[in-house]
């Protein structure tokens, strides 16, 4: 391997990999503005920042696994309207459009008593185009897995032909199914609903999504089933398959945010951290519309992956999912401790990619630069995306950069030891003697122009604040040079520093 192709299969910052005389970085304050400036001459050089290891924990003990009941059914009878008044909040994306659920969106729910694993499905079709046929597959999937599925069914058109294959695929693949008729809205809607009786599941649960009408005798009869274990439980228990936090450990995991525009491989990187295809991959723009949680263990801890629907401008979401997605997205990523920006290396950095990133910078959380499709550049071409991340990225510096190939897994493994690092740095505490001890230091390196900072004490950390008390306030510039001196003493690599200046008299 050549020296030139070595520099790319390392994770680096965005400073080391394009290193200029002058330095561009950034100071990261929740009063001031984000200003680009120069490295004060004299100032530390940059070294590399050591990657530590994050810290290994033992596995958990094996709890057993909560019972999942699954949603399904074609496409538009009401299925997500059906999850979202089981879990009492909207959390599935409703719209009278058909295909609008296509990944399948778990989440904890309990009823009498008992909790269960609630999975809302995209539509089950029996014929399709490439993209149905995705949606459909994950469907099955979680269809296998469950201890209860509710087929949901739309009363006011009775049994349609895809009722119907849903119907003998649903027969053929379990035994624990409840017929679920939607949509009747009063006494005179029972009797067509008792049409569904034909399709040789059962009787039908009678009720109204909408308006909660029997959805509470229909969970009675879900958690009655739910007493002795399915089949297919006991299969997910023996394959290790365990998708509850409360089977991991009770510590709470670490959220970390997949985030991006649109057809940047988010959910190709997903899948291919998780194991399984959990989502759905297409080339169609704006595939993912939920933002979809899975747990897993790694050797940085328990981390809960959220893959979030592609972001862009709020002037080109041209309907509703698409909106209600972006704003899903949002409330992950601000939620989340670690944010992966991913971009696509084949296109280099837009500035829808810059606009986004800022966003992603304003959440507080570490960030990660991740350069998706790297395998598919020349050399030439890497180069020129480097200097161009540097350039347009300037105030991410602090962020580690890792070249990868979601599809064939090329620098992925390097992803878990940075995200590791990251959650460390992002909890770190620093003790007030050693932090007045690095100011004393850094002041006597650079002093202040027309200021003196007196101390300082690190109020918080997610992510590390740190308030100096100054006779006057601080140059923009630096602010810079103190949260560039404080990330090397103190070795905070890529999460951000919250600098806070208080006015103090110096008598």
């Amino acid at each position: 391997m050549s020296e030139e192709t070595e520099v790319f299969d390392e994770a680096e910052t965005i400073e080391e990999a394009h290193d200029k005389p002058a330095r561009l970085f950034h100071a990261y304050s929740t009063k001031g503005a984000q200003v680009e400036g120069s490295l004060p001459e004299g100032s530390p050089a940059k070294d590399s920042l050591p990657v530590r290891p994050p810290a290994v924990r033992p596995p958990a003990p094996r709890t057993p696994r909560l019972p999942i009941v699954v949603v399904a059914g074609r496409p538009n009878v009401g299925k997500s309207t059906l999850v979202n008044r089981i879990a009492g909040k909207q959390i599935a994306i409703v719209q009278e459009t058909p295909g609008v659920t296509r990944d399948r969106l778990e989440l904890t729910c309990e009823w009498a008593g008992r909790e269960f694993l609630l999975i809302d499905t995209g539509g089950l079709l029996e014929r399709g185009d490439s993209l149905e046929d995705k949606v459909t597959e994950q469907s099955l999937r979680a269809v296998k897995t469950a201890d209860v599925v509710l087929f949901v069914l739309d009363t006011t058109t009775g049994i349609t032909g895809e009722d119907s294959d849903v119907a003998t695929r649903l027969r053929r693949m379990t035994d624990r199914v409840i017929v679920v008729a939607n949509k009747v809205d009063s006494d005179r809607r029972e009797l067509d609903a008792w049409e569904f009786a034909g399709l040789g599941l059962g009787e039908p649960a009678m009720i109204s999504a909408l308006h909660g009408r029997g959805v509470g005798d229909l969970l009675d009869d879900v958690v009655a089933r739910l007493s002795e274990p399915s089949s297919a439980s006991a299969e997910a228990a023996d394959d290790g398959t365990d998708l509850s936090e409360s089977s991991l450990d009770g510590s709470k995991a670490t959220a970390v945010a997949i985030v991006g525009r649109p057809n940047v491989g988010k959910s190709t990187l997903f899948n291919r951290l998780v194991g399984e295809d959990r989502s759905v991959v297409h080339d169609l723009p704006g595939t993912t519309r939920d933002a979809i949680d899975t747990l897993i263990e790694t050797e940085a801890g328990t981390l809960q992956l959220v893959d979030t629907a592609g972001m862009r401008r709020r002037a080109r979401t041209g309907d509703a999912p698409e909106y209600y997605s972006l704003v899903r997205s949002l409330r992950a990523l601000d939620r989340a401790d670690v944010a992966l920006l991913v971009l696509d290396a084949t296109e280099g950095v837009t500035h829808q990619d810059q606009r986004l990133a800022e966003r992603v910078d304003a959440s507080g959380s570490p960030i990660v630069i991740l350069l998706n499709k790297w395998d598919l550049l020349d050399t030439e071409r890497r180069f020129a995306v480097n200097e161009e991340v540097a350039e347009k990225l300037a105030f991410l510096g602090y962020a580690p950069v890792i070249r990868i190939s979601a599809r064939t897994g090329l620098g992925v493994h390097r992803l878990i030891p940075i995200v590791g690092e990251s959650i460390e740095a992002y909890h770190r505490r620093i003790p007030t003697a050693r932090l007045n001890e690095a100011l004393r230091a850094a002041q006597s390196a650079h002093p202040a122009p027309d200021a003196r900072i007196l101390y300082g004490v690190q109020g918080a950390v997610d992510p590390p604040t740190v308030t100096l008390f100054a006779t006057r306030r601080l140059p923009p510039t630096y602010m810079r040079y103190l949260e560039r001196f404080l990330r090397e003493r103190f070795e905070l690599g890529p999460t951000p520093i919250d600098l806070r200046v208080r006015i103090r008299s110096s008598r």
